[in-house]
């Protein structure tokens, strides 16, 4: 089986041009919950800011409930396409989007990576039937080359540079319930094939809520993040009462002493989280590092934190050219996500 490295596509950046962005609407689930009004409100507030600066697709399920109430609360120029779905969270259960340069009388190319998806290690709650197709819908109505890989991955578990250097984290890529019996350098070989990367930083773990019953089991982007060639931020806990105080510390001190791809050591600039520490009990993972980069925008979780201005100030001084925007990520954060994790970059070509 051939692979897109071998083809000459690779994962870009995010923060380089985008076609379009990729989005799925709340349809039934925990992520609609006992409020959907909420849900709707969150996700469309991303899309409707993200929309000003890039074109927005939705993909919708086809039951009339879904497509009425995406209707009602997308901007008109929000494009909705009709598939069936399970659940809203794009960067997971869509492609990953990479790019061929043009060269030697070829034209430059798209092509998608299409990971299997299994909800997220087969967690008992999850429901991916119609999720695990999704991969293959949206390369296809993105008219992208669709490369498939055995690896049971989401786009919330791999951030890239876009120069050969990729982050994730152990308790992801070597989930037994994702990817049972493994190695390093399995998972490693498929990286490398499929977003065209020549070195994987690894990370032990993420974040603690992240563990709990609706969690990821560690997905990079809410832990670190490329914002720019050769520099990372990453989520700092502040509060030494707080779970994550040591894991991030710990995440911080392997980071400083890495290297990326081309050999340089890497600035990392690290996030505060927010002040609050728990709610209804659990500690909370809310993250700055889960933030989306549009075309011209940083488009920010926000949490009516005091440290939200910080981190605007932070993101200010590393993308000056880029404008800032807050949505409030707190109702997607409840649901086991951010702003990140429900929206999908597709390169331009």
């Amino acid at each position: 089986m051939s692979t897109p490295a071998e083809h000459g596509y690779a994962m870009p950046a995010e923060w380089q041009p985008h076609e379009r962005t990729w989005m799925a609407w709340p349809t039934e689930g925990y992520t609609l919950g006992d409020e959907p009004d909420e849900a709707y409100r969150a996700w469309s507030q991303v899309a409707n800011t993200i929309c000003r600066h890039e074109p927005v697709t939705m993909v919708v399920d086809p039951c009339a409930a879904a497509a009425a109430s995406a209707r009602r609360w997308l901007d008109p120029a929000v494009t909705l396409v009709e598939r069936p779905l399970d659940d809203a969270w794009m960067r997971d259960i869509g492609p990953t989007f990479l790019t061929r340069p043009a060269r030697a009388g070829k034209p430059a190319g798209l092509a998608a990576a299409d990971w299997v998806f299994n909800g997220w290690g087969g967690q008992s709650w999850a429901k991916w039937g119609r999720d695990g197709e999704i991969g293959e819908s949206v390369a296809e109505l993105a008219g992208a080359h669709r490369f498939a890989s055995p690896l049971v991955n989401e786009g919330g578990g791999i951030h890239v540079d876009g120069a050969g250097t990729v982050l994730v984290t152990e308790t992801v890529q070597l989930d037994p319930g994702r990817n049972p019996g493994w190695t390093r350098e399995q998972v490693e070989q498929q990286l490398r094939g499929f977003l065209g990367v020549r070195k994987v930083l690894w990370l032990p773990r993420g974040l603690t809520r992240d563990y709990g019953e609706f969690g990821t089991r560690g997905h990079v982007d809410v832990v670190a993040a490329f914002v720019k060639p050769g520099v990372v931020v990453v989520h700092t806990q502040p509060d030494p009462a707080h779970p994550d105080h040591e894991a991030c510390k710990e995440n911080a001190a392997l980071l400083r002493a890495a290297s990326d791809a081309r050999g340089r050591r890497l600035e990392v600039v690290e996030l505060p989280a927010p002040t609050v520490l728990e709610q209804d009990g659990e500690p909370v993972d809310y993250s700055y590092v889960n933030h989306y980069l549009a075309n011209g925008l940083t488009l920010m979780c926000g949490f009516d934190d005091p440290r939200d201005e910080q981190a605007a100030e932070i993101f200010a001084r590393l993308l000056p050219e880029r404008k800032i925007e807050f949505v409030d990520a707190r109702p997607i954060f409840a649901r086991g996500g951010g702003i990140h994790c429900i929206t999908q970059q597709q390169p331009r070509r």
